[in-house]
């Protein structure tokens, strides 16, 4: 009866007309036994022209904002209407919409100074509504933009450029920062017993010539002027331990059939938190991409750290990302651990230096040295490898070979008490790490043909990153109520204001 009336009165007539045709065209497709991805189809469709109405109609009930010829502001000074109103364009999930707008200033052409309509409706910063920026940049991290692009036309028939889904991307980033200093440290209740901090490397596929590193920057193991700098990434978690013998390690290593306890599962990592940063100059100074990260670590330790709790950090061999960790995670209550994963291979490597590669000699010389090594034997490995290299008469290459492998074990000898790790229940791979870095930029970044500058790729990195640590929603949240507390000031003076609703 309401709406009937409200359409009698010619207010809300189209919408009722757009809600009509739904009903009718349900009861058609029963009459005619349509198939059901038709009507879906057929559903969704009307479905999203009685959107585009209610948005129409609320828009239209708000009127201009006009409140008047003179207003006096909170802080007390007067403001004048200005005599042309300001249209502004707001693009929604459900189209486009154009909005005429009572502005108010001092004079045409200065600084408009309050437009009660934008803060009545709270108006993104952007033309694109917050639902549809939230959307877009949810596809975004996953897709590429041009395949978002398409989406998007296909479900909400909206026609987005793709560089305006980029600017999109890098001005939603900019608020990442700032969320992440604002969160809490997860509840006591949800973590593990022990708190593990890990990091590596990755690199990004850039566009030649652009934005790269300061001439003299150091490049890291692995970039290549003009192809591919490396990003940080690194993780904070917590696990409870798992007491493991080292016999227990060499057969999931060697993939040796182990019965399963089912009363004593694999421990899973808990309240995983990842960031990833390139290096870049940022607000006038340079900024080194595995710094940025150790110092969002050492924040997310510090916050979530236990009185007396030790902290693991297990990580791979490169020099840069341990000698980082002294500056940023200081101290002995820090337990180093080089990843079993990347000491592995270098048994493999050596193994080759004297049998067959596939042989099982081969395999049993890794087997071997490898269960020495968890055993807390690692320095007589190391030895022993020494010695058989000089018993074989090693030369030239396959000597340079086992001496750069004896080198790489003897650096990180500290990082290989192996036995003790397993005894105190310490992860001793970086699984959590190495999956991380595949994720957040092999899986969207390193696609056929793509190439990024440093600001899309950073904003990428930031976004990604927040949207794998599960804050998404949180994140749009707090944004979007930054972005109200910049913007619209006036809110509450406007809240006692009477609002002229149009007719």
């Amino acid at each position: 009866m309401i709406m009937a009336q409200n359409a009698t009165d010619g207010k809300l007539g189209k919408l009722l007309g757009a809600a009509t045709d739904l009903f009718d065209y349900v009861r058609q497709a029963v009459e005619k036994g349509k198939a059901i991805h038709e009507v879906e189809e057929g559903i969704w469709q009307r479905m999203l022209q009685m959107g585009r109405e209610a948005v129409r109609q609320f828009l239209d009930r708000q009127g201009d904002g006009d409140l008047g010829e003179t207003l006096r502001m909170a802080a007390g000074h007067e403001v004048k209407r200005l005599e042309e109103p300001h249209p502004r364009c707001y693009q929604s999930i459900f189209g486009e919409f154009q909005l005429q707008r009572a502005v108010y200033g001092t004079r045409e052409g200065q600084v408009i100074e309050f437009v009660p309509l934008d803060v009545r409706l709270q108006l993104p910063e952007s033309e694109f509504s917050y639902v549809l920026q939230d959307w877009a940049q949810a596809l975004g991290v996953e897709h590429a933009f041009a395949r978002t692009a398409e989406v998007l036309r296909m479900i909400l028939g909206l026609n987005l450029p793709v560089d305006s889904l980029e600017r999109m991307n890098r001005k939603m980033s900019e608020s990442v920062a700032e969320f992440r200093a604002s969160l809490p440290a997860p509840a006591a209740k949800d973590e593990g017993e022990i708190l593990v901090a890990t990091a590596d490397n990755k690199g990004v596929p850039m566009r030649r010539g652009a934005d790269q590193l300061p001439a003299g920057a150091r490049r890291k193991k692995g970039e290549k002027a003009n192809k591919k700098q490396m990003a940080a990434v690194g993780c904070v978690y917590t696990v409870d331990p798992k007491i493991r013998a080292a016999e227990e390690v060499v057969a999931a290593l060697f993939r040796e059939h182990s019965p399963r306890n089912s009363d004593d599962p694999e421990p899973v990592a808990q309240q995983k938190r990842i960031a990833s940063s390139l290096s870049c100059q940022r607000d006038g100074r340079f900024c080194q991409a595995e710094e940025e990260v150790f110092s969002w670590m050492a924040d997310d330790v510090a916050s979530r750290r236990r009185r007396g709790q030790k902290i693991v950090c297990v990580m791979d061999g490169q020099p840069s990302l341990w000698a980082v960790r002294k500056t940023y995670l200081p101290g002995d209550k820090v337990v180093e651990i080089l990843d079993l994963l990347h000491a592995t291979p270098r048994l493999w490597e050596a193994a080759y230096l004297f049998h067959r590669e596939g042989s099982e000699e081969a395999a049993s010389f890794v087997r071997e040295r490898l269960l020495r090594m968890l055993r807390g034997e690692a320095g007589r490995v190391i030895d022993g490898l020494r010695q058989m290299g000089t018993k074989h008469g090693l030369r030239g290459r396959r000597l340079a070979k086992l001496t750069t492998i004896c080198n790489y074990l003897r650096k990180n000898l500290a990082r290989m008490r192996y036995d003790e790790y397993l005894a105190a229940g310490y992860p001793i791979a970086s699984g959590v790490i190495e999956g991380a870095c595949r994720y957040v930029v092999k899986d969207r970044m390193e696609r056929a043909g793509m190439r990024w500058i440093v600001e899309g790729a950073q904003a990428m990195l930031s976004l990604r990153t927040t949207f794998i640590n599960g804050q998404w929603k949180e994140f749009q949240k707090y944004r979007i109520r930054q972005e109200h507390q910049r913007l619209y000031p006036q809110q509450k003076w406007l809240k006692q204001a009477v609002w002229p609703l149009a007719a």
